[in-house]
């Protein structure tokens, strides 16, 4: 059956429920519920039948399966290697070599270790900023600074890479809206998402030169001048607040705690890449291949402290429990995300969308239109992942039958979420960045909203021009 216009009505009615609310677990599935209630002939008892079932039938799906249990794994892996003192060991070890003497020194530091620390966004933020917070007191850089530099080391990083949870996330909406070669398709990709790359590169320039402009400037100046690292009558957010769990008591601190299940997890997602390929890294199972990668490597973070008596093996056990369980939220986004896919694919809202583009929208000018879409609405959400669920099962059918790139249209989708999620005040990553660098919120939103939009603008040319080319 052809909905027309009433097949827009789900993903637009989340997309405004949530900037409206803030809320985007009950806008998500509001979203679905009026998608059902469309295909139940109007009838609210059987459409909201139908949304209960298809959630439950989310978990038909393995792949979608293998992506939710993955994502819940990883607190698991962030719990050990905290507790058994593996992410102190690795601070002490990067403080004891004294690699950062000078205020360059400190901010590539902090960088170095952003870039390196790929998990999660959010705990890369707190370990760059538990490093160099005290450095940067020690040398008057601006707070400011260090929560820009974390920031913009974190996501935009994370989105970038396929062996993590938002690789796998990604992957998991391509392999549900039936893209061949998914893992072919996000690499692809990944050239392309501009302003992931142009943030990257912005960040690295002014880490290197220490020329800063608009607000930073004055804060800096600030900083260095008086040594008033937070601007006066400001409210610090403390990184403690959200560190949950902290080293055993008494306990030897060692990096290899934490470097070898992080290097573990990092070897088995090629190998199970090549298997599930069968000899072919590309062709393989994405979903399949980071989940075997964080079985090892939890497994790993468990045995580690167990042998050297740090954690018993009820610890242990309890701990991988609670990381779980506080990776729920995402579970749930994760979940109500499959299944908004779910009910736009049975309405043809891609299809529908993608016709019109084609009729009034010269498929050169698509993928910026998705990048600017994507960010407006990741910008009023303050999530990026809801913002893919959303978009993704639009962006890849316009890319079909308007003919514009799939690679190209998938790095708009993720970079407008992207730099919405960055800039956002009410997103979850830059908050975390304001309370890693005991920043003020509100002072680390306007410093680093003029370097967002400068990479934003640059990012929209490039997506026009090589949408042209593509």
């Amino acid at each position: 059956m052809d909905y027309g216009w009433l097949s827009v009505v789900p993903p637009l009615l989340a997309i405004l429920l949530a900037i409206i609310t803030r809320q985007v677990f009950v806008s998500l599935f509001l979203g679905i519920l009026a998608g059902w209630i469309i295909i139940s002939d109007w009838s609210l008892f059987q459409g909201l039948a139908a949304s209960i079932q298809s959630i439950i039938e989310v978990f038909q799906d393995p792949g979608n399966t293998r992506v939710i249990i993955f994502c819940a794994l990883i607190g698991a892996m962030i719990t050990l290697t905290q507790r058994s003192g593996g992410v102190n060991g690795f601070v002490n070890w990067l403080h004891n070599r004294n690699m950062a003497q000078t205020r360059r020194g400190a901010a590539g530091l902090s960088g170095f270790i952003g870039f390196i620390i790929f998990i999660e966004s959010s705990i890369c933020c707190l370990i760059a900023g538990s490093v160099s917070r005290p450095l940067f007191e020690r040398l008057r850089i601006s707070r400011e600074k260090l929560a820009y530099i974390l920031d913009s080391t974190s996501a935009p990083k994370c989105v970038l890479i396929p062996l993590n949870a938002w690789g796998a996330y990604v992957i998991g909406l391509l392999e549900t809206e039936g893209v061949d070669n998914t893992i072919q398709v996000f690499v692809s990709s990944i050239p392309l998402n501009f302003y992931a790359i142009l943030v990257i590169l912005m960040v690295t320039f002014f880490i290197v030169t220490f020329w800063d402009f608009g607000p930073m400037k004055k804060a800096e100046h600030r900083a260095l001048t008086t040594g008033k690292t937070i601007a006066d009558n400001s409210v610090p957010m403390v990184s403690d607040e959200v560190t949950s769990i902290k080293p055993k008591e008494n306990v030897p601190y060692r990096a290899f705690n934490m470097i070898i299940p992080v290097f573990v997890m990092i070897a088995m997602m090629p190998i199970g890449l090549y298997i599930t390929g069968d000899g072919n890294i590309m062709q393989g199972t994405g979903s399949t291949a980071v989940l075997w990668s964080v079985l090892a490597s939890i497994f790993v973070a468990g045995l580690l402290p167990y042998i050297q008596k740090i954690l018993s093996f009820r610890e242990v056990f309890d701990l991988t429990l609670k990381g779980i369980g506080g990776m729920m939220p995402l579970a749930i986004v994760m979940i109500l995300a499959f299944a908004i896919g779910n009910v736009s694919r049975e309405l043809g809202t891609g299809v529908y969308v993608a016709s019109v583009a084609d009729e009034f929208l010269h498929p050169g000018y698509i993928a910026a239109v998705i990048f600017l879409t994507s960010a407006f609405t990741a910008f009023s959400t303050g999530t990026s992942w809801g913002v893919f669920a959303i978009m993704i099962p639009i962006a890849i059918p316009t890319a079909l039958i308007t003919g514009a790139s799939m690679p190209l249209c998938l790095a708009a989708v993720l970079g407008g979420g992207v730099f919405g999620d960055h800039v956002s005040p009410i997103s979850d990553t830059t908050l975390v960045s304001s309370m890693a660098a005991a920043s003020d919120h509100i002072d680390h939103v306007r410093t680093q909203l003029p370097y967002a939009m400068i990479a934003a603008a640059g990012a929209t040319i490039l997506f026009i021009a090589f949408g042209f080319i593509l």
